[in-house]
């Protein structure tokens, strides 16, 4: 109405303008039903302007009060529309709040408003339903949403988390299953059937659907490579304790996948250097641990470094060892080796040099051990005492706590390596079994005496060696002098030390139970 009328007065003025210029009014005449009209033409424009306004007037009024009806239901579709968006925005917050009564009172009122969105009622139905504890209207519920292509996968989570809280498992592994195949699914369905066949024990399974997660996009590659690897080495580790060759070449070609795929991940290194060593690849297995040192170091790493060769003397020992800390000097890990193979080669002074680095560090059980060997060997038995007495209320290292009381790193159980799979795949993180359950580790102080007596000047290189380094070195050192026979109460001592020392990384771990 406002541009109709717009539109005539625009005319008029058009009319009026052209009148005025041109200075002739002009004439018109208006003959109907025997009566006549005389005007001019100005005058005959504006009524015919005017009729023609007064026509659309009525016209809009008609259609206007014809579309009333019509108007009116789209007002009230609109205002049922925005009470069944706040009915349902109410009710899913009342879910999240896990308040179970206002959910179901919500969802039912939602159920008679919201009839443009089913799905949403059908969801919010389901979850009030399983909010307020009715197990058994959240079955229907979640049973009657798989009847909906579109909400097969939300059902069929649904389903499985009921049958989980039931205990079910075997149901919920088959929702798992059943959502896992549908052509659009979800990372939770691949993670439920990740976890049960890691609780299983059914490496094989997971690594080929770990395959399948990537091919279908629900993981993302780096997580799946890291699957992979921690999964290889938990096959390798069960493959290495079988007695037949086939099955220790197997563990090997793993184990050694493993390592190419996280050079840093160190129990997959170290079960190949390990098994490479056996098979006499020294080189091949130096160069698997070098490459995991260079990316994350571990104590396990270095260990198994140092026991690849059996036949050389402590400082050709230390020099090998050296050549390691300077792959990566700054790490911590490097820090503690450089004191190590420093003690190795018999110079307090470097050793004491390189230890420098970690008096600011808080005081560990394997660092307290450490500095107890340091001071030791230079001939300080007292300060070697109490670095063994803050040692034994220190706490322990994590890393240090993947080597057993013999030495074996990384002797896991099949639950710790189904642990260890999911918390590698996520974070890229090591986890450590032993430390949680508090376990015993390898030695990481030293047998001192008892008394406080100044009893260093009376110990031979086999007990100072033994004392320093449990377990470093097992055969001689050709420049050493020969030791004094040592009294028999010592040489019992000496002998129990020394079979604790002669234990090796590089033995077979444990047969996994």
């Amino acid at each position: 109405m406002i541009r109709a009328a717009l539109a005539f007065v625009l005319v008029a003025g058009m009319i009026v303008a052209i009148l005025a210029v041109t200075g002739e009014p002009g004439r018109a005449s208006l003959i109907w039903l025997g009566w006549r009209a005389d005007m001019t033409a100005a005058t005959a424009a504006l009524l015919i302007l005017g009729f023609s306004l007064a026509a659309t007037i009525v016209w809009r009024l008609a259609l206007w009060i014809i579309e009333s009806p019509r108007r009116a239901a789209r007002v009230r579709a609109e205002i049922r529309r925005r009470q069944a968006n706040e009915v349902l925005t109410r009710g899913f917050l009342a879910v999240a709040a896990a308040d179970g009564s206002e959910a179901r009172r919500l969802a039912a009122k939602a159920a008679d408003l919201a009839d443009d969105t089913p799905g949403l009622v059908r969801v919010l139905a389901a979850l009030a339903a399983d909010v307020a504890g009715d197990s058994a209207a959240a079955h229907s519920a979640y049973t009657a949403m798989l009847s909906f292509p579109e909400m097969r996968l939300a059902g069929h989570k649904g389903l499985m988390m009921l049958a989980a809280d039931a205990g079910q498992r075997d149901s919920a592994l088959a929702h798992a299953e059943a959502a896992y195949a549908l052509p659009r699914t979800a990372r939770w369905a691949w993670r439920a059937l990740l976890e049960a066949r890691l609780e299983a024990g059914d490496w094989d399974g997971a690594l080929d659907l770990v395959r399948s997660g990537v091919d279908r996009k629900v993981v993302s590659p780096l997580v799946a490579e890291r699957a992979r690897a921690a999964l290889l080495a938990a096959s390798a580790a069960r493959l290495e304790a079988d007695a037949d060759p086939k099955a220790r070449a197997q563990a090997l070609d793993r184990a050694g996948e493993a390592a190419k795929l996280q050079p840093g991940f160190a129990p997959g290194v170290v079960m190949a250097a390990r098994l490479l060593a056996r098979d006499g690849k020294a080189q091949r297995a130096a160069g698997l641990i070098e490459g995991a040192w260079k990316a994350a170091p571990h104590p396990a790493l270095w260990l198994a470094y140092r026991d690849l060769r059996t036949d050389e003397t402590p400082r050709q020992r230390a020099e090998r060892l050296a050549g390691l800390v300077a792959l990566n000097p700054h790490h911590r890990e490097s820090r503690i080796l450089a004191v190590e193979q420093a003690l190795i080669a018999g110079d307090p002074q470097a050793a004491r040099e390189s230890a420098k680095a970690l008096q600011a560090e808080p005081i560990t059980a394997r660092t307290a051990g450490l500095f107890a060997r340091l001071a030791y060997a230079a001939r300080d038995p007292d300060e070697a005492r109490m670095w063994t007495t803050r040692g034994l209320a220190a706490p322990q290292e994590a890393d240090w706590s993947d080597l057993d009381p013999e030495g074996r790193a990384f002797a896991y159980q099949p639950g710790d390596w189904a642990r260890l799979v999911s918390a590698f795949a996520e974070s890229g993180e090591l986890i450590h079994p032993r430390l949680e359950r508090r376990e015993r580790t390898m030695t990481e102080l030293p047998e001192l005496p008892a008394l406080y007596a100044d009893s260093a000047p009376l110990l031979g290189a086999a007990d100072l060696e033994s004392l320093l380094y449990p377990g470093a070195y097992d055969g001689y050192d050709e420049e050493a002098p020969e030791p004094p026979p040592p009294a028999p109460a010592e040489r019992s001592a000496r002998s129990s030390r020394l079979s604790t020392a002669r234990r090796r990384l590089a033995n077979a771990p444990r047969a996994a139970k």
